[in-house]
């Protein structure tokens, strides 16, 4: 590892090379506390672990040789206590939707030490990969290959450090430019707050589960994103005849209810739908062109209209669709309970299509919950002719989605910075903040991450343009810095 890192000493951050004894050793370094951070990234999901390894990349000599007075000091800081992804929804059996070829690394630069087959060989599997004939490893795995990446940067991640503001800042009292900005998290631990300050900040905080009406706040009503995690924990007994609800119609909601059949064999399984049916996901070679990382060039340039409807027409890319081979799974389990019970009333495991949820009541903690449902008309005008149907269930899986707007929250301190007419957060193709440059110095800047569908395509929150976007990321911030361009002398902060 070749950049240097500032970590305040309230993270206390430690050294883990374990499992990395064929590979380069990192050599990092800590920085006194009244350095200023050339790059800070808010969170340390899959999309600022990119960045990382793309850095890391970029200053290995093996690839390239860059030319600087100095190496960038880079800190990221994640709300979690230990690296994880999306371990609420490590359903057994689940694969990924994409290849491993679109790993954080493949696309961008083969010859990285962090691509997929390379953490294949390192775990001793790559043969025995091979011999499974996919391009699609399971969900388990590739948890594990992310997590095997992110150990290699522990020195330069502070978790359990959430983030609760940006806000403008200045490495000279008497200068009326900003030029840096003040982070501010909090350790999830202790409740103490530290302030960290940067030139650049990337904010990558991920999506946070959408809980809608009427669903009430009850620790038996889980989002999706907790089904492995808290749902065990809940329904203790995996022989007891539960009754269990699911809400959506897209892969987690489909995952979840054929998973409960095997977790829970003697469960009643009941998943409500708004559409009229479960619908295949559009993984055609085609189609799925619009997710490789040229097409997003020419999705920023066109008008907002446009960008609407490239959306709407791409929808069943990504969004209230599940895979083919899942369907099948789940109908051919239906059709077996249709040869041993006919009357469908009785089924253990219910589709209702159609249906919406009005409302969800229940007298206490221990009695179970009342799910009024009501269908949809045919064209999904509104509420249809039928009378609602109330359920009761022991639980209630909702997935529904994420909202990704984390930064509209984080950047309030920020908005006066913004050009002026500008009322609401723009960003350029190289996801950098649009910012009042008579304001801001050009030595600093904001860039976002995974919340810019709306300019920058369907891609923007998925992993499939990870690997390119976060040499794009690097390339933007430190571009000419990495190249022996306009480098200052150690900047000093003033205090």
């Amino acid at each position: 590892m070749t950049f240097i890192v500032d970590l305040p000493q309230t993270y206390g951050c430690m050294n883990s090379n374990a499992g990395y004894d064929s590979l380069e050793e990192p050599s990092f370094k800590n920085m006194a506390q009244d350095k200023l951070h050339d790059l800070i990234c808010v969170g340390f999901g899959p999309a600022s672990l990119a960045i990382a390894i793309a850095l890391h990349d970029t200053l290995d000599p093996r690839h390239s040789k860059p030319s600087m007075q100095r190496h960038p000091k880079v800190c990221f800081l994640e709300k979690q206590v230990q690296f994880s992804w999306h371990s609420g929804m490590l359903v057994p059996g689940s694969k990924m939707q994409i290849s491993f070829i679109k790993d954080l690394a493949t696309l961008r630069n083969p010859r990285s030490e962090f691509t997929f087959l390379n953490y294949l060989q390192n775990q001793g599997r790559l043969a025995q990969f091979v011999n499974l004939g996919t391009f699609l490893p399971t969900r388990l795995e590739f948890e594990d290959y992310l997590r095997w990446c992110a150990e290699r940067f522990q020195d330069v991640v502070a978790y359990g450090q959430e983030v609760v503001q940006v806000a403008p800042d200045k490495t000279d009292s008497e200068s009326a430019i900003i030029d840096c900005f003040a982070v501010l998290s909090r350790n999830v631990k202790t409740g103490v707050v530290s302030v960290d300050r940067a030139r650049h900040v990337v904010i990558a905080v991920g999506g946070r589960p959408i809980i809608p009406a009427p669903f009430p706040n009850d620790p038996r009503v889980i989002h999706s994103s907790a089904y492995c995690s808290s749902l065990p924990a809940l329904l203790k007994d995996t022989l007891k005849p539960y009754h269990i609800g699911v809400v959506g119609s897209g892969q987690s909601a489909a995952e979840i209810f054929h998973d409960l059949h095997m977790r829970y064999p003697n469960a009643k399984t009941t998943l409500i739908l708004r559409d009229s049916t479960l619908r295949p996901s559009d993984d055609s070679p085609f189609v799925n062109e619009i997710f490789n990382s040229e097409r997003i060039d020419h999705f920023y340039n066109q008008s907002a209209e446009e960008r609407r409807r490239a959306l709407s027409s791409d929808k069943a890319t990504n969004y209230g669709v599940v895979r083919i081979e899942l369907i099948e799974r789940i109908y051919d389990e239906m059709y077996i309970q249709r040869i041993k019970t006919p009357v469908e009333c009785e089924w253990q495991h219910r589709i209702l299509p159609q249906r919406a949820v009005s409302k969800v009541e229940h007298d206490n903690a221990q009695g179970p919950i009342r799910v009024q449902i009501r269908s949809i008309a045919a064209d999904g005008s509104g509420i249809g002719d039928e009378s609602p149907e109330t359920l009761e269930v022991d639980a209630l899986m909702l997935a529904t989605g994420y909202v990704r707007n984390a930064h509209e929250t984080l950047l309030k301190q920020v908005q006066p910075l913004r050009p002026q007419g500008h009322n609401e957060w723009r960003v350029g193709r190289d996801y950098a903040v649009h910012l009042d440059r008579n304001k801001v110095s050009a030595k600093a800047g904001i860039w976002l991450q995974g919340c810019n569908e709306s300019t920058h395509g369907l891609s923007d929150s998925l992993l499939s343009v990870l690997a390119t976007r976060g040499g794009e990321i690097v390339e933007s911030i430190l571009g000419e810095q990495l190249r022996g361009k306009s480098v200052e002398p150690e900047y000093r902060a003033s205090l």
